[in-house]
């Protein structure tokens, strides 16, 4: 039964952080890439500290074992230094899928007994 399991790693590329440069008074869009390093299939999904700022598209979806995903994540037009940024950060979560479940995201995984496993990127702003 994979929700027993531990779900294993993922790495993401940038590791640590997301830095958007200035200035801000146009969309920005960063790429991140997410590679499932376990030996199972994985659901994902991506939460932002701020959504009128951040937003991540797809926002979720599966990977299977070893298999990589391009996000894009975006920062809207704002009046820098106006507006808190400190705590900007997005969060990915992921678990393992039900065995035998369709490639397709659901929520529900999030929502039973299995492990959800989560990482930090916060966001930094470059003036």
């Amino acid at each position: 039964m994979a929700q027993s399991v531990p779900p294993g790693d993922i790495a993401t590329q940038p590791g640590t952080k997301i830095v958007f440069n200035a200035p801000y008074d146009d969309k920005h869009t960063y790429h991140i890439k997410v590679t499932n390093s376990s030996a199972r299939r994985i659901g994902w999904a991506f939460k932002t500290t701020n959504m009128k700022r951040l937003g991540v598209d797809p926002g979720s979806g599966v990977l299977d074992p070893k298999e990589a995903a391009l996000i894009a994540v975006s920062c809207d037009a704002f009046a820098y230094g106006q507006e808190d940024t400190n705590n900007d950060r997005i969060t990915i979560e992921w678990t393992n899928t039900p065995d035998g479940a369709a490639k397709q995201f659901r929520r529900e995984w999030f929502q039973g007994d299995g492990m959800v496993r989560r990482k930090n990127l916060p966001i930094e702003y470059n003036p």
